[in-house]
């Protein structure tokens, strides 16, 4: 009897120790696998040379970008400016008539607009100054006193809501001989049109350069897969599920575009700030005339600024969740 209890604890004794060293040998593999699901290295290398492509591909996209936004921006600005400029101006024009002093008639609807509700103020441009509007036409020296040029009167509003175009164009019909009023109307739709063109033509270039980047990011996220498809497969041995590798490549690609994103706003900025405080004060008089007549200050403001620094993020997260997506479905037809 106390020979066959000894058996028994020993056969006991023995199963313990198998299943023990089974539970180890368990733990062992579930705490590796861990491990080698942490090392994300392996998984996705840094510092490749397709990864460092795709970053200057993105900074580049991220810069075209920017530049379009901040053109975008400049024209909008200026365009907003000059539409603000021409609603507050008016040109009386009167034309020259036989047997009338033109310049008396001028005279007369200055004060006629003076006496206008809503009306700042009605200056008579000089002949000389008539004169020099019409030199880059006509040229200089030549005698335009036996010409049929119309005098011309500024006229600023104080307050273009409250003014009555149609009944003070009337009003100078009737009592001032060839008298007409232009209230730039045209010039102002122009403008509108102009601006809307521009800024669909923002939108679509932005649209083509996000699309560019999408395409980019995928042809890599697929190259990247194809590169580490054993990792891949050992991963999927050792339990790794699919969100698992799509968080990594995720990831990886986030701060890929992070790191370009971030290198073509700053390159954009530094555009930016060179053509604002260098480009601008450096031209010479006329030059510098030109450039505000059409763009103002030349400065993006800081919409541009902060709009660039927007598109960055945007098109870091748009790497990420492009990736993201082209993992799921690599592994769904790799299945």
């Amino acid at each position: 009897m106390h020979g066959v209890s000894s058996s028994r604890k020993a056969g006991s004794q023995s199963t313990t120790d198998a299943d023990l060293s089974h539970k180890l040998q368990l733990a062992a593999y579930r705490r590796h696998s861990r491990l080698a699901m942490r090392k994300t290295s392996q998984l996705v290398p840094e510092n490749t040379v397709a990864g460092n492509a795709l970053s200057i591909v993105v900074a580049i996209m991220c810069f075209l970008a920017c530049l379009t936004l901040g053109a975008v921006t400049l024209v909008r600005d200026a365009s907003r400016d000059w539409q603000s400029d021409i609603v507050r101006e008016v040109t009386i024009q009167v034309r020259p008539i036989e047997g009338v002093d033109t310049d008396a008639e001028a005279a007369k609807a200055a004060t006629v607009a003076r006496l206008f509700r809503g009306v700042a103020s009605a200056e008579v441009i000089s002949q000389q100054e008539s004169a020099a509007l019409l030199e880059p036409w006509l040229g200089t020296g030549l005698d335009l006193s036996e010409l049929p040029i119309p005098r011309l009167i500024v006229v600023r509003l104080a307050d273009p809501s409250v003014v009555d175009l149609s009944a003070l164009a009337n009003r100078l019909a009737s009592q001032v001989r060839g008298a007409t009023l232009d209230d730039h109307r045209g010039w102002t739709a122009r403008l509108q049109t102009m601006a809307q063109i521009t800024v669909i033509v923002g939108i679509s270039i932005l649209a083509l350069v996000f699309v560019a980047t999408v395409l980019s990011v995928v042809f890599a996220t697929r190259g990247a897969m194809a590169g580490n498809r054993d990792v891949v497969s050992v991963l999927h041995f050792v339990g790794a599920e699919d969100g698992f590798i799509a968080r990594e490549f995720q990831r990886h690609f986030l701060l890929l575009g992070l790191k370009g994103g971030l290198a073509g706003a700053a390159a954009a900025a530094a555009l930016f700030a060179i053509s604002s405080f260098v480009l601008a004060p450096s031209m010479g008089a006329a030059e510098a005339d030109q450039v505000s007549a059409l763009f103002g200050r030349f400065a993006v403001g800081p919409i541009g600024y902060f709009g660039a620094l927007a598109i960055a993020f945007m098109i870091a997260l748009m790497t990420a969740v492009t990736s993201r997506l082209t993992v799921y479905r690599y592994l769904a037809d790799t299945e």
